[in-house]
């Protein structure tokens, strides 16, 4: 009779997550992974397959905590702006930390079906939460009226890719919240 897993699989994929944000698939060893997952190989491969499951499921647990972030920064303010605002903040201020969605992106590009599908679900949700949050500040005053609510989304996310970018090539704070402001300024 087999060994029941004796670990917290929510916080071994979120290790992994660590490690991929900052060695991306290729720089990671199954070493590395087992080091800072806190588990026997035997269990990771048990549990994961492979060092592809583990990316997979890594990504996945990583596009739904962000996409979460993300709709929660949107939804804490009064006035939609304020909250799209938050969401740019969170975004330059951790930006540093390298954003594993993005670096899935450089790394496979579209080669990958499998990361395609979970980023394109998150992608998805995430387009929706922006957009509603877009349309309650044009409808508060806060956005232009004339200004397409679709493109207008696709702008601002393609701007947390940019930031995200920006702080892992060096890019300081400072500059990161002047991009914010720029980002921000679009909106009128």
């Amino acid at each position: 009779m087999a060994r029941p897993k004796e670990f917290d699989h929510d916080r071994v994929v979120e290790a992994a997550v660590t490690v991929f944000r900052e060695h991306g698939f290729e720089g990671s060893s199954a070493q590395m992974l087992v080091d800072a997952m806190g588990i026997g190989r035997q269990s990771l491969y048990d549990t994961f397959g492979d060092k592809w499951g583990i990316y997979r499921a890594a990504l996945q647990f990583y596009s739904d905590a962000e996409v979460h972030a993300h709709a929660d920064m949107l939804a804490s303010r009064e006035r939609a702006v304020d909250g799209i605002r938050a969401m740019f903040d969170r975004v330059a201020e951790e930006a540093e930390r390298g954003c594993l969605g993005v670096s899935s992106v450089v790394e496979f590009g579209c080669s990958a079906p499998d990361l395609v599908k979970i980023r394109e679900a998150a992608g998805g949700k995430l387009a929706r939460a922006v957009k509603a949050a877009l349309a309650k500040a044009q409808a508060q005053g806060d956005v232009a009226a004339d200004l397409d609510l679709d493109a207008l989304a696709r702008f601002l996310i393609a701007s947390i890719s940019t930031l995200r970018l920006a702080a892992r090539s060096g890019v300081g704070r400072a500059d990161r919240a002047a991009l914010v402001d720029l980002t921000m300024r679009a909106l009128r």
